[in-house]
């Protein structure tokens, strides 16, 4: 089976402008990203604030443009493409903002909201557009009459749910999912989570899940790629993950999941300090600042992601079994 998503090499650097506007550095916000997402599964990407794991969903999507690499969505390279052909192939991929109703106008209806998608990315008359929009809205739980609404008069998870059908008008194959589960409460976060399911099934879609919530990425998806400064430091199946991390940065963040009752993976295993100057990063492996396992050779060399079984770890000692 083919991948829906091959990224390989994917840069993205943000300029660092001192005075007079020359450029003084560059953040290096995706380094040399390579990942495949195959159809049907629901891929993960945790780390820390400012890792990257955004701004690699928002470069999949053409927010960003990338700087180097390839994004390879069915098989075409859409960053190469020009801006037209890269919109035709963009409506079957499609992002769900952190803030749902930060992304519907508020002076607009949500019926005209779910409406306008459609306008642009179709030839649908208006009654087609009209019948498309009252199936998806049930398909997500909604009543008709939230067509005739303003955002700011629905809840927040009643937004989450509107946000969705926007996307789904359009048929996609893959959607990002970028914190779908922030700023609601745990029984909203439940029944948001189940519908996710839910319309994985009725519409055979592709999840790429951002979220910082380790509980809920553990519940939800099918494999996990963990991210430090620009880079993916780890992937693989879920369980694995969970249970054998072999990254120390992946076994830092799973000791920070708070449990009652139960054993922790590490006992006093804790990340230390701040994550390095982004702009200014360290030599060889860039974690090395923060591991108490860092030697000599973690300064020198960068590590490559090895195979470990059916997980791939960028460290030096990744193949040494986890104490």
């Amino acid at each position: 089976m083919s991948p829906i998503l091959d990224i390989r090499g994917l840069s993205r650097h943000f300029p660092i402008h001192g005075p007079f506007g020359r450029q003084v550095g560059a953040v290096r916000a995706l380094d040399d990203v390579s990942l495949q997402v195959m159809p049907g599964e629901i891929l993960g990407l945790v780390g820390e604030s400012g890792c990257g794991k955004s701004t690699l969903g928002k470069t999949v999507m053409g927010i960003h443009r990338p700087d180097g690499g390839e994004i390879r969505f069915d098989g075409v390279d859409i960053a190469a493409l020009e801006p037209r052909a890269q919109r035709a192939v963009r409506k079957h991929l499609q992002y769900s903002y952190q803030d749902p109703g930060a992304s519907l106008d508020p002076r607009w209806k949500i019926g005209r909201s779910l409406h306008e998608p459609l306008i642009i990315h179709t030839t649908l008359s208006t009654e087609e557009r009209t019948r498309r929009v009252a199936d998806i809205l049930r398909a997500v739980g909604l009543p008709e009459g939230h067509l005739d609404l303003y955002p700011h008069e629905i809840s927040g998870g009643q937004q989450r749910r509107v946000g969705l059908a926007r996307i789904l008008t359009l048929h996609p194959k893959l959607v990002i999912l970028d914190e779908p589960t922030s700023g609601l409460d745990v029984s909203v976060q439940a029944t948001v989570l189940t519908l996710f399911r839910e319309l994985r099934q009725a519409f055979n879609l592709t999840y790429m899940f951002i979220s910082h919530d380790l509980a809920v990425v553990r519940m939800m998806c099918d494999r996990v790629a963990v991210m430090y400064l620009g880079r993916i430091v780890e992937i693989g199946p879920t369980d694995q993950i969970f249970e054998t991390p072999r990254h120390p940065y992946t076994r830092s963040l799973l000791a920070a999941i708070p449990r009652i009752g139960g054993k922790r993976i590490t006992v006093d295993f804790w990340l230390k300090g701040e994550p390095p100057d982004p702009g200014n990063l360290p030599s060889g492996c860039r974690f090395r600042t923060r591991c108490p396992r860092a030697e000599a050779v973690c300064a020198q060399e960068e590590p490559a992601l090895v195979a470990i079984g059916l997980q791939h770890a960028a460290c030096h000692f990744a193949s040494e079994k986890p104490a």
